[in-house]
């Protein structure tokens, strides 16, 4: 006997599958929420202008180095970033807004971006990368054990800074005063300083310190390399020559100046030869302790890197605008050649 479904019936039937319905999207929407909120965030905090080749540079190599480890932004990585533009920005307080935003890790590099890190927080994680002396910029306890919330890379500045002068010497044998071109305020820059001070001595080479501290300075200094009778020169890393590295370049050809850098970016923006580690690897190897943090990891049980490869790079094509020619022996040393 066919039963006769009531309207009523119908009716509850329909309220019961809505509930259901609505029950089940809830549920959809809470997952939905807990996935966004469990994927890691990563601040990046970097001393150069996000145009400039240096910061594009960095993030191409870090950004490849999660992917490889099967991260992608947007996907299953959030990353937010903060630059200092125009030398007006704290550094410190650039990380605080990281910290405020409440990512798991804080990515820097050079001295005085880690250092505000460090000072901003003493619980967020931080990686650094590119700090020439982490010990001695207080950074860390020590390399084997870096105690606290921050670990990273070291680029082993002031080790380097005899083999470039003894690279520079070699390329021009005749030049007996080289122009060293710094910032001053910041350990690194002076440890490297310091370095190059000791070599130039064991090479009975004389030093002529070129101290710059804004963009203002770099016109002068290369002036007064040239009425010194400075050969060559040196240039130690920093923030501000890092975002003034074309104007160096320039004034360089300009006043026929032989230049060392540290590294390779600068020789390919038209500097004339480098000699130093490998910093896209850097860059790309700090992505392995972010993923170890973001897996559990502390930053104080994660020993201190040293660069793993070095490079001598010579740009053939400033040394016939400069008007020099490179001894063959010197330019078969080199690991690259931009002609």
């Amino acid at each position: 006997m066919r039963r006769k479904v009531t309207s009523f019936a119908l009716r509850s039937s329909f309220y019961t599958l809505c509930s259901l319905g609505a029950t089940l999207l809830t549920l959809c929407g809470s997952a939905d929420a807990q996935q966004a909120t469990k994927m890691p965030k990563v601040g990046i905090l970097l001393p150069w202008s996000p145009a400039s080749g240096v910061s594009l540079a960095f993030l191409k190599a870090f950004r490849g180095g999660m992917q490889k480890l099967g991260y992608a932004e947007g996907k299953n990585l959030a990353l937010e970033y903060r630059y200092r533009e125009g030398g007006n920005e704290d550094f410190e307080n650039l990380a605080a807004e990281l910290v405020r935003l409440k990512v798991n890790v804080i990515v820097t590099t050079a001295g005085a971006p880690a250092l505000g890190a460090k000072q901003a927080t003493n619980e967020t994680p931080i990686v650094f990368t590119q700090v020439a002396d982490p010990v001695a910029e207080g950074l860390v306890a020590s390399l084997a054990r870096p105690g606290g919330n921050i670990t990273g890379l070291s680029q082993m500045g002031p080790d380097l800074a005899g083999k470039r002068l003894e690279v520079l010497k070699e390329a021009f044998p005749k030049v007996s005063r080289i122009a060293v071109l710094r910032t001053t305020g910041t350990p690194g820059p002076a440890a490297m300083f310091k370095e190059t001070q000791v070599a130039a001595k064991a090479m009975a080479v004389q030093l002529q310190s070129l101290e710059v501290l804004r963009a203002d300075d770099f016109e002068p200094a290369f002036e007064a390399a040239t009425s010194g009778g400075a050969g060559a020169m040196i240039v130690i890393q920093s923030a501000l020559i890092n975002n003034h590295r074309a104007r160096i370049v320039d004034l360089a050809v300009k006043h026929r100046v032989p230049t060392m850098f540290m590294e390779g970016a600068h020789v390919e923006a038209g500097g004339l030869m480098s000699y130093g580690p490998n910093f896209f690897d850097l860059h790309r190897r700090a992505a392995t302790y972010v993923d170890k943090i973001l897996k559990g990891r502390k930053p104080a049980d994660l020993p201190v890197e040293q660069p793993m490869t070095f490079e001598f790079i010579v740009n053939l094509k400033t040394a016939k605008q400069i008007g020099l020619t490179i001894a063959p022996n010197v330019l078969a040393r080199a690991d690259r050649i931009i002609r």
